[in-house]
C-alpha cells in the first residue's frame, strides 16, 4: 500500500485555523518556514548523552517508527546536536531531535520529526561532521 507523503507546507496548509494551537498551546511554533521563524539554532550536544529516554519497542508498540527509532538509539550524540522544525521546539522539555523520540515526544506520529532522523543517521553514517548534518537538515526543512 502505498503511502502519499506530505510537505510540511501541505500538512500545515491542510489544518484548519488553530489546530497547532490545540495541540501545542497558545504559543506560537518555532522554526515552520510558513510562520517565517527559521533563525532558530541548533543546540550544542549536551555532554554524556546517550539514547536511554528513547522509548523502546515496548512502549511504541507496533507502530511504523520504530525503526526510525532504533536508527536515533544508535547516533543520540549526532541528534542531541539538531533541531527539529516541526514545532517540537515548543513542547515543555523540549532539547533536541533526540527529545522528539523520547517520552512526550512527537517522533512517534510526526512524520516531520522521522525524516529529520533517516536524514541525520543516513549522513551520519556516510561520515559526515555534525556541522556537515546541519547543513543538510536546514536545505532539506527550511
Amino acid at each position: 500500500m502505498a503511502v502519499d507523503r506530505q510537505s510540511r507546507r501541505q500538512f500545515l496548509a491542510a489544518l484548519p485555523l488553530g489546530a497547532t494551537a490545540l495541540l501545542f498551546g497558545a504559543r506560537p511554533l518555532r522554526g515552520l518556514a510558513l510562520l517565517g521563524d527559521n533563525q532558530v539554532e541548533h543546540p550544542v550536544p549536551r555532554a554524556g548523552i546517550d539514547a536511554s529516554k528513547v522509548l523502546t519497542l515496548d512502549q511504541l508498540g507496533n507502530t511504523a517508527a520504530a525503526p526510525v527509532y532504533d536508527m536515533i538509539r544508535e547516533i543520540p550524540e549526532t541528534a542531541d546536536g539538531i533541531r527539529c522544525t516541526c514545532g517540537c521546539a515548543d513542547l515543555p522539555g523540549y532539547y533536541s531531535l533526540l527529545t522528539c523520540f523520547e517520552e512526550g515526544g512527537m517522533a512517534q506520529w510526526c512524520e516531520i520529526c522521522q525524516d529529520h532522523a533517516r536524514l541525520v543517521y543516513r549522513r551520519q553514517k556516510e561520515g559526515q561532521t555534525l556541522e556537515q548534518i546541519r547543513n543538510a537538515t536546514d536545505a532539506r526543512f527550511e
